[in-house]
C-alpha cells in the first residue's frame, strides 16, 4: 500500500476547476518533483496534501490517515518567509518552533533543545545555532526551515519552490541535502521551475497544467521521455536540452 494515495481528486474555487481527476500513488522512498506553469495547480495540490484545503470530490490518504490528521507527520517549507531583521530570534529558536503545536510556546526542555540541535546537525547548521536568522543567507535560512520540519519528526517534506532567489551553488547544496534526507527515509515532494536541476535528484516527476497531472518515472529512459513530453505538449513552459 502506498504511503500517499490520491484518488479521483477534484478541486474548484469559485466555480473554476483548478484540479481535475488527479490520481497519484507515492511512497516515502520517492523524491517527487512537481513542475508546471504558474496557476496550473501545483501549490493548490500541496495545500490539499497538507489539509489546508478540502477537495471538492475525491480522496487523499497520507500514512493511512486524512491530511488533517496526518499533518503532524508532514513538514512544509514555503518559497519565502518574511524576516523582520529587527526581531532578535535565533536559528535555534526558529527550529524549536517545529515543536510549537506540541507544547506551550517558549518552554522547551533540555531534551527538546538537543532534538533541535540534532535537526540542525542534519542540515549542517549546528554551528550557527546562536546566530540571528536575519543574518543568514537565503540558502542558509532554507536549511534552517528544513531543520524546523525535521525537529517535528516529519516523515514527509513538502517544499513549495524553496530555492527561489538562491544562487546556483546554494541550490545544488540544498538538493544534495534533500537527496540525503530522502535516502535516509524521509519523503520529499518538491515544486520547482528548474526542470534540469530537479531531474538530477528526483526519481519521479509530476507535471501539473490546466488542472491535469501526468507522472513520469525518472530513470535514464524516463528522463528523456519526460523532457520530450514537455517539448511536445508544453513547449511554452519549458525549452530544454537532453
Amino acid at each position: 500500500m502506498a504511503d500517499v494515495t490520491i484518488r479521483n481528486l477534484n478541486f474548484a474555487y469559485e466555480k473554476r476547476e483548478i484540479l481535475k481527476d488527479i490520481n497519484l500513488s507515492y511512497e516515502l522512498r520517492d523524491f517527487l518533483a512537481i513542475f508546471g506553469p504558474n496557476g496550473g495547480g501545483k501549490s493548490t495540490l500541496l495545500k490539499l496534501l497538507l489539509g489546508l484545503l478540502r477537495p471538492s470530490s475525491g480522496t487523499i490518504e497520507i500514512l493511512g490517515r486524512s491530511p488533517a490528521l496526518a499533518r503532524a507527520q508532514m513538514g512544509y517549507v514555503p518559497q519565502f518567509i518574511a524576516i523582520n531583521k529587527s526581531f532578535p530570534i535565533s536559528v535555534l529558536e526558529v527550529v524549536l518552533m517545529g515543536l510549537i503545536d506540541k507544547k506551550i510556546f517558549g518552554f522547551y526542555s533540555k531534551s527538546e533543545r538537543e532534538q533541535a540541535m540534532q535537526a540542525l546537525g542534519r542540515v549542517g547548521m549546528q554551528d550557527l545555532a546562536g546566530c540571528r536568522i536575519s543574518e543568514l543567507s537565503g540558502g542558509q535560512r532554507q536549511r534552517v526551515y528544513i531543520a524546523r520540519a525535521l525537529c517535528a519528526k516529519a516523515k514527509i517534506l513538502l517544499l513549495d519552490e524553496p530555492l527561489a532567489s538562491i544562487d546556483t551553488m546554494g541550490q545544488v547544496q540544498i538538493y544534495e541535502l534533500l537527496k540525503s534526507l530522502n535516502e535516509g527515509g524521509c519523503g520529499i515532494i518538491l515544486i520547482s521551475h528548474d526542470v534540469q536541476l530537479a531531474l538530477n535528484y528526483a526519481n519521479r516527476a509530476l507535471y501539473v497544467a490546466n488542472g491535469s497531472a501526468h507522472t513520469h518515472e525518472i530513470d535514464p529512459g524516463g528522463r528523456a521521455e519526460f523532457l520530450d513530453h514537455l517539448r511536445r505538449e508544453h513547449g511554452h513552459f519549458c525549452a530544454v536540452d537532453l
